[in-house]
């Protein structure tokens, strides 16, 4: 199992979070991302943990004016990028051109979806996983593999009939070890959380309590 931590744009400290994350990390055996705000890839990345960017553009170098280029989010030390969050939708088109972009930075690539139906759809892109984010349960710190299981388990499902090599993580309302472990049996590689950490008191602590059942 993977655990990929968003921090959007709260108030955190991503230094702190991503030392955190390594530590727990490394003690653990358990995969952990940090993907912080794209100011903070290279602060982040300087602490060893797995880092991530939130979003690239699909684009390549040019007039391009507010956008994140693939490239310089590798530069900066990501090695991963998340793509079409909720928060950060992009149409179809954009987020084929976006793994275009991030396959030539090098990057690993994890897009997010809806529901079943729109994995199935970016499934056919080609990205190494996707992410099935209710976006109703997103930030309530209930999880979609209780509140839904069916998503989870046809989400995987629907990306399995297209490609059985993209990995199916599960997001929103993702906050302890148990809904970790729930997710994994109903079949998720991974899972993808923001506020459970990065609002927490101790994130470390927090990371801990999430990898402890794996």
């Amino acid at each position: 199992m993977k655990v990929v931590v968003n921090l959007k744009a709260y108030p955190c400290d991503p230094v702190e979070i991503a030392r955190a994350a390594r530590d727990v990390s490394e003690a653990s055996g358990v995969p952990v991302g940090v993907a912080p705000q794209a100011a903070h890839l290279e602060r982040v990345a300087e602490t060893g943990v797995e880092t991530w960017a939130q979003h690239v553009s699909p684009v390549d170098h040019g007039s391009h004016t507010g956008s994140t280029l693939a490239a310089a989010a590798a530069e900066a030390g990501a090695t991963g990028t998340l793509l079409n969050h909720s928060e950060r939708r992009l149409k179809l088109a954009d987020i084929d051109s976006a793994l275009d972009a991030a396959e030539r930075a090098g990057l690993e690539t994890c897009v997010c979806a809806n529901n079943p139906d729109q994995i199935g759809a970016v499934a056919t892109l080609g990205p190494d996983a996707v992410a099935v984010e209710p976006p109703e349960l997103i930030g309530t710190g209930t999880p979609v593999s209780t509140a839904d299981p069916d998503v989870v388990t046809d989400a995987v499902a629907a990306a399995e009939a297209v490609d059985d090599s993209v990995a199916v993580y599960c997001g929103a309302g993702i906050s302890t070890g148990e809904d970790v472990t729930a997710a994994r049996e109903l079949g998720a590689a991974g899972v993808l959380l923001a506020s459970g950490v990065a609002k927490a008191d101790d994130p470390e602590a927090a990371l801990a309590d999430l990898v402890e059942p794996l």
